[in-house]
């Protein structure tokens, strides 16, 4: 039996480059600075840090960290390597104590490892251009909300917070994306499911009116359960996929981070959304999924006084998933 971790990149710093070098510059090494692939040479020298190389077009040295989330980072790249691996193989997450207690440093460092590893995570918005909208012909996608935050009996003098409300739509046998949204009104979740939705698609939700006229909206159908009624399975008409995946978001919210504020919710669903679209049973195994992880980190930047935001951050957050804009189709 060989443990994942015994591997050499997990403990070995040059390994630790060569490895990120071949996932992320497949075709050779790429200029940060101007681009450029053919003038490029690795400086060898014996004072000469890990992985650096000179582009000679425009006489600047580089290394495959910048312009990812590896930048001006003091952590060596065998521990980011292995924060990538164990927060891609856990189905639940793992917090920024075990983090701490593993790698050591202090608890600031774990913990802004941890959400630059999330930043990795984090979806195409569909600004990209390799954004692809959910569904499609003969694909069912379930919608529903659910919400975030701690119960009136486990407050002994503080007021109660109130819920962070969690909007997620789950292609069955495929990927989910959840958002953390204002309130859950048709106001608020037509724009952001007709964005990230195909309108070919079959849609599926729970009795609640709020879905009622984007549903209309979609060619392949639209099917309710009345849960108020006891009615959970109807044919091909159910939302047991989408409440399957909130057992598993709450699990990881309440059991393993006990609690996370409103100004990264955002950051720990791109995290479980991550893991869930690339899970087992659509062949992706822990390696395939941290390896996609590694994959994400080329071209972002996330700094401390970026994840520091609160306001500002959950403000761009909605305003990237489409809350509060024009109804817009998401499909072809």
């Amino acid at each position: 039996m060989k443990s994942h971790l015994s591997e050499l990149h997990f403990h070995n710093e040059a390994a630790a480059f060569a490895y990120v070098e071949s996932k992320l510059w497949p075709n050779g090494p790429v200029c940060p600075h101007c681009k450029g692939t053919e003038k490029i040479g690795r400086l060898q020298g014996k004072t000469t840090r890990a992985g650096l190389y000179k582009c000679y077009a425009c006489r600047k040295p580089f290394t495959v960290r910048m312009g990812t989330i590896f930048e001006s980072s003091h952590a060596p790249l065998r521990v980011w390597l292995q924060t990538i691996y164990m927060m891609c193989s856990s189905k639940k997450g793992i917090s920024t104590q075990p983090l701490h207690r593993t790698f050591g440093g202090s608890m600031k460092t774990a913990w802004f490892l941890g959400h630059r590893v999330r930043e990795c995570m984090k979806a195409l918005g569909f600004e990209a251009k390799d954004f692809e909208p959910l569904g499609g012909a003969g694909q069912t996608i379930e919608g529903d909300e659910t919400y975030i935050g701690g119960k009136a009996g486990n407050r002994a003098y503080a007021p109660v917070a109130a819920k962070m409300p969690v909007v997620s739509l789950v292609e069955r046998n495929g990927a989910v994306r959840s958002f953390h949204v204002p309130n859950v009104t048709a106001h608020t979740l037509y724009p952001l499911i007709a964005r990230q939705t195909h309108k070919d698609s079959r849609f599926m939700t729970d009795e609640s009116n709020v879905y009622a006229a984007i549903g209309r909206t979609f060619k392949g159908g639209y099917q309710t359960v009345n849960h108020s009624a006891k009615e959970y399975v109807r044919d091909e008409a159910f939302t047991n996929t989408v409440e399957g995946y909130f057992s598993v978001l709450k699990r990881g919210i309440y059991g393993v981070y006990q609690h996370v504020s409103e100004a990264h919710l955002h950051r720990y669903l791109s995290e479980f959304d991550f893991r869930y679209s690339n899970r087992v049973r659509l062949g992706i195994d822990d390696k395939s999924r941290a390896d996609l992880a590694l994959k994400g980190a080329k071209g972002r930047r996330l700094t401390y006084q970026t994840v520091g935001g609160s306001r500002a951050a959950f403000a761009a957050a909605q305003a990237k998933a489409g809350v509060g804009m024009a109804p817009e189709a998401g499909g072809a």
